[in-house]
């Protein structure tokens, strides 16, 4: 499945945005998603997952309580909406997808797109 990330820009700490990935096509439904995130200098960091119900979601402990992962498979969507900002929020951030729940690392994930650039402002 291809995937495109949209919704990333300038806000300052305290502020919110909503990251929009969209995919190509019907099997999107298929797949469980997740929201990775990387910072100048550092690797790919894990931000959230969600299956591919919707019904279970996964979170890192640096986001859990301000962002929320959510989908809509009629739109064959996935969001994540970062609330409450902070200027280590900043990195470019990633959609990818696989088949199965239960997974975390980068390297699990095996359909990436173009990462959105999110800069926090302190």
């Amino acid at each position: 499945v291809q995937l495109q990330a949209s919704g990333g820009g300038l806000v300052q700490a305290g502020g919110s945005l909503r990251l929009s990935c969209a995919a190509s096509d019907r099997t999107f439904g298929t797949y469980v998603m997740g929201w990775f995130r990387q910072a100048p200098g550092k690797e790919h960091e894990f931000v959230a997952t969600i299956s591919w119900s919707g019904g279970s979601k996964l979170y890192a402990d640096s986001v859990e309580g301000r962002f929320t992962i959510s989908r809509d498979n009629s739109k064959n969507t996935v969001y994540l909406q970062m609330n409450s900002l902070k200027p280590e929020d900043t990195a470019v951030y990633y959609c990818a997808g696989r088949i199965g729940w239960g997974k975390t690392s980068p390297s699990d994930f095996g359909s990436w797109g173009q990462g959105t650039q999110v800069t926090v402002s302190s």
